[in-house]
């Protein structure tokens, strides 16, 4: 596999075409909340191995959190190409950190 893109690729890939014994299969079985919660451990797992100053823990970690993005993302039927138009769209702006509503309820 040489990128995001042919990740998702498999990844769509393996919804359309459960393998059993896939951990893909697995995930997309037990629906979106096991998706979320997958992400969210993954994510503080980023946040954790970040703070050690092993590389390849931290590079495995968010390894591991781009593919349960990737997961969501085609759970969620957003795509990429999604994802890059959005990321291009904020090329060259300043950052309106300061304006942004506080969150109030979760």
């Amino acid at each position: 596999m040489q990128n995001l893109d042919e990740l998702y690729q498999l990844i769509l890939d393996r919804k359309q075409n459960p393998q059993p014994g896939s951990y893909t299969k697995y995930l997309f079985d037990r629906g979106l909340d096991k998706i979320l919660k997958k992400v969210g451990e993954e994510a503080t797992e980023v946040v954790v191995a970040a703070k050690n100053e092993s590389d390849p823990e931290f590079i495995l970690e968010v390894a591991d959190l781009a593919y349960h993005v990737e997961v969501l993302m085609a759970e969620r039927g957003i795509t990429p190409d999604q994802i890059k138009k959005e990321l291009a769209g904020r090329e060259g702006k300043q950052s309106q950190y300061a304006d942004r509503k506080e969150i109030k309820n979760w």
